[in-house]
């Protein structure tokens, strides 16, 4: 009886491994530069990927599930800025985003939902707010050109 348990748990094993192949895979351009590199299962995206740039830099970063784009991701320029970073949620950006100036400091940053606008965008100078817009389903609500305005209308808690 033992013997046909760990037959049976081995077996039951393999033939799970077969259904839910997980893999790292690096794929590479044709001239043997590398392009991007994660987790593969079922031949989906899944887990950390990374991008690269032809000169080796890295494009992009961030996580995947059933090969859409989920959790936190960041994107650089070609000489390694970070550019922006935020979330997403089954594969369209949501939640806060962050977008970086030359000297990587934030001008801005908008709450997102499906890919659009939604939420507040503000806007920073030498890392102080400046302005501030509303938006809902993308289209603009409402518009604060100065921090004094957007604060007697918006309690900052709000904004978490």
């Amino acid at each position: 009886m033992k013997y046909f348990n760990l037959i049976f748990s081995l077996s039951l094993l393999i033939s799970i491994n077969c259904f839910s192949q997980k893999i790292y895979k690096r794929n590479y351009d044709e001239n043997n530069k590398i392009t991007s590199e994660g987790w593969l299962e079922n031949n989906k995206k899944i887990k950390f990927w990374t991008f690269y740039y032809k000169n080796g830099n890295i494009k992009k970063e961030g996580h995947f599930s059933e090969n859409k784009e989920t959790k936190y991701w960041k994107f650089y320029n070609i000489s390694g800025r970070l550019e922006k970073e935020g979330h997403y949620k089954n594969g369209k950006k949501d939640d806060w985003w962050l977008f970086y100036d030359a000297n990587e400091k934030i001008n801005h940053k908008c709450q997102l939902e499906n890919n659009q606008k939604n939420g507040y965008c503000l806007m920073y100078r030498n890392e102080k707010l400046i302005a501030a817009s509303k938006y809902q389903a993308g289209k603009k609500l409402k518009e604060w050109t100065t921090f004094a305005g957007f604060k007697k209308e918006n309690k900052l808690s709000d904004l978490k």
